[in-house]
């Protein structure tokens, strides 16, 4: 019987993926819902169990791709690869609306550059740290800073290596769960309780998965406004970090 199971589940590698998934996300909102009553947003449970699976998966397989190398899990590969990444970018900046963000004013469409230009000032001050020197290491480390989207688009167009693109990637996901767990805790000291505080917010930090992760946990009103200079912050990360911040990093390295 588990023989037929196991051939059934490989064979419908996607749909496993997605079955995997959705164990994942259960299990992650019962524990927010049960242990820190709703505290720590699922999402960022959600992520960090992802985090981990991944870990138990390549130590077990000795592999480079989590639980993807597994053959029961191999599915998860494919619905955590660029096409569908790439189709969640498109998807998720159709759903936004250019008219919303004009709201925010000059406000939100300056918190858009300020987030990417902090963001990935700091993903640079990391990569020298960790001892990076040359301009498309630096420059795509710091674009993983900017998000977790923004850092393999930039790696992939300046030709850096799969251990650089791995490093950004961790970096934004870092960044991700941090904005998720902390925005609760901060949002009472900063006035996020408004839609156009959101929309600031949103456009400083940039990662669409914390910031509508940490805003639902927060106030789930706030969460559109939010998402919306969120986006526009990926699309925003993905044009200027391959292009004018890595032509800056390249004058300055």
């Amino acid at each position: 019987m588990w023989e037929a199971l196991k051939t059934a589940l490989e064979s419908n590698g996607l749909i496993t993926g997605f079955v995997i998934v959705g164990i994942t996300m259960y299990v992650a909102y019962l524990i927010s819902n049960k242990l820190t009553k709703g505290l720590i947003h699922g999402s960022a449970i959600a992520i960090v169990l992802g985090l981990v699976l991944a870990y138990f998966g390549g130590v077990y397989s000795e592999g480079t791709k989590g639980l993807a190398d597994i053959s029961l899990f191999a599915g998860i590969g494919l619905l955590g690869g660029s096409m569908l990444r790439d189709f969640a970018i498109v998807a998720t900046s159709f759903g936004a609306n250019f008219d919303e963000i004009k709201k925010a004013g000059i406000r939100g469409i300056s918190s858009l550059f300020i987030g990417v230009g902090l963001s990935f000032i700091v993903g640079v001050i990391f990569a020298l740290i960790f001892g990076y020197t040359d301009a498309v290491s630096i420059a795509t480390i710091g674009a993983g800073t900017v998000t977790y989207i923004v850092g393999p688009v930039t790696g992939a167009a300046l030709g850096a290596s799969s251990e650089v693109i791995a490093i950004s990637i961790a970096a934004g996901l870092v960044k991700s769960v941090l904005v998720m767990v902390g925005t609760p805790f901060i949002a009472r000291f900063i006035g996020l309780n408004n839609p156009l505080t959101a929309m600031v917010y949103g456009g400083l930090m940039g990662t669409t998965s914390g910031v509508t992760g940490g805003l639902a946990a927060t106030d789930v009103r706030l969460v559109p406004y939010g998402a919306v200079t969120a986006t526009f912050y990926t699309g925003l990360g993905c044009l200027l970090c391959p292009t004018l911040l890595f032509i800056l990093t390249d004058m300055i390295w």
